[in-house]
This record gives structure tokens, sequence and C-alpha cells, in this order.
């Protein structure tokens, strides 16, 4: 899977170091960079040590999305409103079809003193944005890889995730080693292609800024073009690409939709559900 890096490499058009809120860099939200590249929307980079009294992430709602998070390291207790309740391990992954109004939360599990990953939220289509929440748990041993590249969400080569995608999107984890080239040919239609660094240094097309480094995220150019890349170090990177989201941004506190109406309905039932929890006393 490593080839030459051609040299009508397609541009970055953008980068940015997000915004940082303690142990979390928010490198893309529905109000700035998400409108541009949706159906990604959202994007967080975590990284916490937990003997600094970090309790993970309480009880919150979403609705009109899908939030997928890729555990990079660190066991993680889950739950949520679907029913589903566990452990997953580092190097799994998360994906909650929020749809019409969910309720999750999670938190490093027992004697777990580092936990990072990315997460990821995607727009849905109008068909989805009400459907019944969907939660699915992979373990690492569940997420395939093509070359250096684990499958997140989508295709790539003969490696696919089992996690049903809402529309025509690839979400990959790559690794490279020092050195190491590698391109990406994206699928007919993906014009929407982005990367974001967690590790090392990456030469990723034509920049006059020079490599996106790690906590970085670079968007490309409109292109269903190839993306080529070199490592500068061991890289590590999470990379989308998909065929723009078709729809507005109607925009809640945790939810997504593609109007007013959808969001009202969404969070409806989120107030719903909140109201259940806190009679059952889990919600303050």
């Amino acid at each position: 899977m490593t080839t030459a890096v051609a040299t009508d490499t397609r541009a970055i058009v953008y980068r940015t170091r997000g915004a940082r809120h303690g142990a979390i860099t928010r490198l893309m939200s529905p109000g700035d960079l998400g409108e541009y590249l949706k159906p990604f929307v959202f994007l967080d980079l975590f990284g916490f040590d937990t003997t600094g009294g970090h309790k993970g992430f309480g009880l919150h709602p979403h609705s009109g999305i899908a939030t997928l998070t890729w555990l990079m390291e660190g066991d993680t207790l889950y739950e949520d409103t679907t029913g589903e309740k566990g452990l997953l391990r580092g190097g799994g992954v998360e994906w909650m079809r929020a749809g019409n109004g969910v309720w999750h939360t999670g938190a490093p599990a027992p004697g777990v003193t580092r936990v990072q990953g990315f997460q990821l939220w995607v727009a849905l289509p109008a068909a989805e944005e009400n459907a019944p929440a969907q939660s699915m748990y992979l373990a690492p041993s569940q997420v395939p890889q093509e070359g250096p590249a684990r499958v997140l969400l989508g295709r790539y080569g003969a490696a696919q995730s089992p996690i049903p995608a809402p529309s025509p999107m690839n979400y990959l984890a790559v690794h490279l080693k020092d050195g190491e080239r590698w391109r990406y040919t994206p699928p007919a239609g993906h014009t929407v292609g982005w990367v974001a660094v967690n590790a090392g240094r990456l030469d990723a097309g034509y920049s006059a800024a020079g490599p996106v480094v790690a906590g970085e995220l670079a968007v490309f150019e409109e292109s269903d073009a190839a993306l080529d890349f070199v490592a500068q170090g061991d890289t590590a990177f999470v990379l989308g690409s998909a065929v723009p989201h078709p729809h507005e941004l109607v925009m809640g506190h945790y939810s997504v939709h593609t109007s007013r109406a959808t969001l009202d309905q969404g969070e409806a039932e989120i107030r719903r559900i909140g109201a259940k929890l806190r009679e059952e006393g889990r919600l303050g």
C-alpha cells in the first residue's frame, strides 16, 4: 500500500490547532470548519492523565448526529440509554447513532492512568436524523485493517468497517513509520478531505507552512484526487473523506439537524429521556 509521492499533490487549503479546553483540543465544530467539511462536523482530540482527577464524561445527550470515538489508549467504561453497558478496550471504537435522541456516558476503567482518543461527530442524512438511537462497540480485534490504515468507518481496499456508514464516507486511523510514504485514493465523489495528526509530523500535500504536526488539523482542496503522505518520524493520524452533506446544519447545544422542525423533535426526545433518568436517580 506504499507508493511514490506524486508531484501533483492535492493542496492543503486550511490548517488549525483548534482551541484547547484542558485535556481536550477542539479541532472542528459545526459553527466553523464543520460547515465546510460536513458530513464531518465536529472533532475533538482528547488525552488526559486520570491521576489528575479526571472522572470522564458524565451523562449527556445528542440528537441528529452520530458520534464515533476512536479510543487510542486506555480502557473505558461506557453506558447509554439504548441499554448498552460495558468495557471498551484501548484500540476499540464506540459508534453512537443518536438519531432522535440518546444519552450516554464514559469514564476511565479502574486502574487506568492514561486515556487518549478522537471523538468525531457525523451529520446524519434526513432519513436517519430522527431514527431510533443505535450503538455499536467494537473491540480492537473487530476494527479491520488494510496496510497502515485501520478502517473506523467506510471501506479501504478489502477492509470494511462493520459499522453502517450513514452516507458515503471513509474514516481511517493511519500509522506510518519514519520516512514511509502512503497514497490514499478516495472513492469517486469524496471531495471532502482532511487529516488530523496525533503523533509525529506529516508531509501531506503542498503547504508553505510545512508538515502537519501533532495536534493540528489540515483541510484539503475540494477534489476527489489522491492524497499523498510522507511521515517525519513515527506518525499517527486520522483521515476523513466523504461525499458532501447536502443539508444545512441546524444546531442545538448537543444536536445537529437538517431543519428546525427535526431539531425540535430531537430535543423533545432528549428532554423526555432526561426526565426519566432524573426519576430513576441517574441524573442530577
